[in-house]
C-alpha cells in the first residue's frame, strides 16, 4: 500500500478553522517527543442559540397529561393491489425455477420478469458486493490505520452508543486486533457526553495516547471535536453515512457514501457497514484472505436491521450472509444476548429477531443505562461475563419498555388535546421529564398512530433534546435543516433525526416546522398506504409455500415482507382480542381455512366494522412452531369490508 497521503477535496467544502499543518505528525517528530499530544485548549462551555428568542408560551407545551384524555385513532391505510403480472411470465417462471405459482406471481410483480434475474435475487452472491475502494477516502484511511497497526500506534475506534454504532465499533476494534493492531474502543454516554464525537470523547482518545481516532456511525458533522482532536497531534479519520451538512470536518479522511462528492453506489450503508468497508481494504493491504471479512458480517446484520437501512441491492446481500454468521452464534456476548431473548444459538435467526429482540436489547443499554456496556458485551470472550452483561442489557431492555409504554401513552394524550388531522401536516410534542433514552422509540409509535412526521421533545429545565421520526416523502433531515436557526444541533437521515433545542425556542420551531411540512407535503392529507403484492386463496397456502418465501429476504425497509390478499373471507367464529389489543380469529375461503394473528390490530380496525360479513384481510405468513410441530398462520396487516 502507498504511503499514507490527503485526498483531494471538491465538494462540499471543508471549514478550515487551522493550516494545514501538522495533519500527521512525522515519524521523526513522533519519536522525539516523549508525548505525541498537545494539550486541549480550555472548554469554551456549551453552545447557545442566537437570534431573536420569542416568548415561551408553555399552554403550547403540553408537560403534563390529564388521566383519561383521548388519543387519537390510528390512522386508516389505503390500500393499493400492484398490477397482476402477465400469466406468460408466471407460467415461465414456473417452468425455469421449478417454485410455486405465488412465490413466481410475487417474483414477476416486483420486477423479476426473467428467470436469470430471479434467480439471483432469489440466491445472491458476496462477489456482488461493490468494491470498497469506491468510497471516497477509504483508501486514505485504510492506509494509516495500516500505518498505525505497522508502528505499533494506539488506534481509538470512536462509536454512536446506539446498535449501529456499538457493533460498528466492536467491528473495527476486532478486525485491528486481529491483523495485529492496538486498538482501543469508546462510546459516549448518552446523558453525560451527548451525540456524536464530542469534546469529552477527544479527551478520552488523548488519555489513551491514541495516535489516530477513528469515529463509526459519527463525526460527519463534528467539526470542532475533530479540530480539537487534530490540534492535539491525533489523526482523525471520520466514517459515517448520517448526511453531511454543507462543510465535511477537516479530518486526514472522511468516508461517507453520503457526501454529494461520493459515487459509492450504496448510498444506504449503515455506519458498520462503511466500517466494515474500511476493515476490508486495511485486511486486503495486509494480505489477509477474503474470506476472513465474512466472519464480521454478524455486526453488520445486526447493525443493518436495528438501524433500519434498506434492504435492497448490497445491503441485502451483507444482511443475509450477515444472519448466517449470526446463527452460528460464534461470539460469547451474542451467543448469550440470543439466550436471553428467548432465541437458540445454532438455529436460523430472521431479520425479524434481530428487530425486535436482538437490536431492542443492544439498543437499551446506551437508552437507559451505559451502552458501554453492550459494547464489552460484543468484545468479550468470556463466558460469565457476557452472561452477567447479557443480564444486565435484559433489564435494561425492561426498564426500556415501561419507560416507553408509559412516555408513549402520555405523548398521545398530550397530542389528543389539540392535534387537528385535518389541519396538522407536523407535529411537535413536548413534555416534562421525559426520558431521553426513549423519545426516539416514542416518536416511532406517534407517527405510527398518526402518519405524521414527528418531533418528540424531552425537557429538562432549560434544555431539550428532540427526536423525529418520519412518514417516506418527507425528507426530516432537510425539513429540520430549514429550521435550524431555531436549534443547538442537530443530525441525522431522511427518516430519522436528533435534536438539542432551548426551552424558550421551542414555540417559534414548532411553527417553523409545521410550515416547512405543509409546504413540501400540501394540501391533501397524508395516509399510510399499504401495498399488496398479490391475490391469493387460502387453498393455495402451505408451510412449503411459506419455505420458498424466505429466499426473498431477509425481509425489511426496501424489501417488505410480501403482502398477500384473500378476498371474501368469513371467521370461523367472532375474532378474540388478545391483551395488548391483538386478534386473533381462523378465517375461511371456499373450504380452506388459515389461523391469522394481528398484533395492535385493535388500534385501527373497527371491530363491529367487520362483524357478520365477508371481508378482504392482508396478510403475510408467518411459521408458528408448537410442541415440535410448525404450521403457517397468516400475520393480519389489515382487514376491510369485502369489496
Amino acid at each position: 500500500m502507498a504511503p499514507v497521503a490527503r485526498a483531494s477535496r471538491s465538494s462540499p467544502s471543508r471549514c478550515r478553522t487551522r493550516s494545514a499543518r501538522a495533519r500527521r505528525l512525522s515519524d521523526a517528530r513522533r519519536a522525539a517527543s516523549s508525548s505525541p499530544h498537545r494539550p486541549l485548549p480550555p472548554n469554551p462551555g456549551p453552545r447557545r442559540s442566537t437570534g431573536p428568542t420569542p416568548p415561551f408560551d408553555p399552554a403550547r407545551t403540553p408537560t403534563r397529561v390529564t388521566p383519561g384524555a383521548s388519543r387519537p385513532r390510528a390512522a386508516r391505510p389505503v390500500w393499493k393491489l400492484r398490477s397482476p403480472p402477465d400469466p406468460h411470465t408466471v407460467r415461465d417462471l414456473e417452468h425455469s425455477l421449478k417454485l410455486p405459482a405465488p412465490l413466481c406471481r410475487l417474483l414477476a410483480v416486483r420486477g423479476y420478469t426473467e428467470p436469470a434475474a430471479a434467480r439471483s435475487f432469489l440466491r445472491p452472491l458476496l462477489t456482488s458486493l461493490h468494491d470498497p475502494a469506491l468510497l471516497l477516502d477509504a483508501e486514505v484511511a485504510a492506509r494509516r490505520i495500516v500505518h498505525a497497526i505497522q508502528r505499533d500506534e494506539m488506534v481509538v475506534v470512536h462509536g454512536d452508543y446506539d446498535a449501529d454504532g456499538v457493533s460498528g465499533t466492536a467491528l473495527l476494534t476486532r478486525w485491528i486486533r486481529a491483523l495485529g493492531g492496538r486498538a482501543e474502543p469508546i462510546v459516549p454516554d448518552r446523558f453525560r457526553h451527548g451525540y456524536d464525537l464530542s469534546r469529552p470523547g477527544v479527551e478520552r482518545a488523548a488519555a489513551r495516547n491514541a495516535s489516530v481516532l477513528v469515529t463509526v456511525d459519527c463525526g460527519i458533522a463534528a467539526l470542532e471535536p475533530v479540530r480539537l482532536a487534530a490540534d492535539a497531534g491525533v489523526d482523525v479519520i471520520v466514517t459515517d453515512h448520517h448526511a453531511p451538512g454543507p462543510c465535511l470536518p477537516d479530518a486526514l479522511a472522511v468516508v461517507n457514501p453520503n457526501r454529494p462528492d461520493c459515487s459509492y453506489p450504496n448510498k444506504d450503508l449503515c455506519g458498520a457497514g462503511v466500517a466494515f468497508k474500511v476493515g476490508q481494504l486495511v485486511a486486503r493491504a495486509l494480505g489477509q484472505p477474503v474470506d476472513e471479512a465474512w466472519n464480521y458480517l454478524d455486526l453488520v446484520a445486526v447493525a443493518t436491521v436495528a438501524d433500519q437501512m434498506k434492504l435492497q441491492g448490497e445491503n441485502r446481500v451483507l444482511t443475509r450472509y450477515g444472519l448466517r454468521v449470526l446463527s452460528q452464534a460464534r461470539r460469547r456476548g451474542l451467543a448469550e444476548l440470543m439466550r436471553s431473548a428467548d432465541l437458540t444459538p445454532g438455529d436460523p435467526v430472521g431479520a425479524d429477531a434481530v428487530a425486535f429482540r436482538i437490536g431492542p436489547r443492544i439498543n437499551a443499554a446506551g437508552r437507559v443505562g451505559d451502552a458501554g456496556k453492550a459494547l464489552t458485551l460484543l468484545l468479550t470472550g468470556d463466558s460469565d461475563e457476557a452472561r452477567r452483561l447479557a443480564s444486565l442489557l435484559e433489564r435494561n431492555n425492561a426498564e426500556r419498555r415501561d419507560l416507553e409504554r408509559r412516555t408513549a401513552a402520555e405523548a398521545l394524550a398530550a397530542l389528543g388535546e389539540s392535534y387537528d388531522p385535518a389541519r396538522d401536516r407536523a407535529v411537535v410534542v413536548v413534555g416534562e421529564d421525559w426520558h431521553p433514552g426513549v423519545i426516539g422509540i416514542v416518536a416511532s409509535r406517534v407517527v405510527e398512530r398518526i402518519h405524521r412526521p414527528v418531533v418528540v421533545i424531552a425537557l429538562d429545565g432549560e434544555a431539550g433534546r428532540g427526536s423525529a421520526r418520519s412518514i417516506p416523502p418527507f425528507d426530516l433531515h432537510g425539513a429540520i435543516s430549514a429550521c435550524s436557526d431555531h436549534l443547538d444541533r442537530f443530525g441525522g437521515h431522511h427518516q430519522a433525526a436528533g435534536l438539542d433545542i432551548r426551552r424558550d425556542r421551542i414555540d417559534a420551531f414548532r411553527e417553523a416546522f409545521q410550515g416547512v411540512a405543509r409546504e413540501r407535503l400540501g394540501n391533501e392529507e397524508p395516509r399510510p398506504v399499504l401495498y399488496v403484492d398479490a391475490e391469493i386463496g387460502l387453498g393455495e397456502i402451505d408451510l412449503e409455500l411459506s419455505r420458498y418465501m424466505r429466499y426473498g429476504g431477509p425481509y425489511g425497509r426496501g424489501n417488505a415482507e410480501p403482502v398477500f390478499m384473500a378476498r371474501r373471507v368469513t371467521f370461523a367464529r367472532p375474532p378474540r382480542v388478545l391483551k395488548g389489543g391483538h386478534l386473533k380469529f381462523r378465517m375461511l375461503q371456499n373450504g380452506s381455512g388459515l389461523g391469522a394473528i394481528g398484533f395492535r390490530l385493535v388500534e385501527r380496525v373497527s371491530l363491529d366494522a367487520i362483524a357478520n360479513r365477508p371481508v378482504d384481510v392482508a396478510f403475510t405468513l408467518l411459521e408458528n412452531t408448537f410442541r415440535g410441530v410448525t404450521t403457517v398462520e397468516g400475520r393480519v396487516v389489515d382487514i376491510r369490508p369485502a369489496e
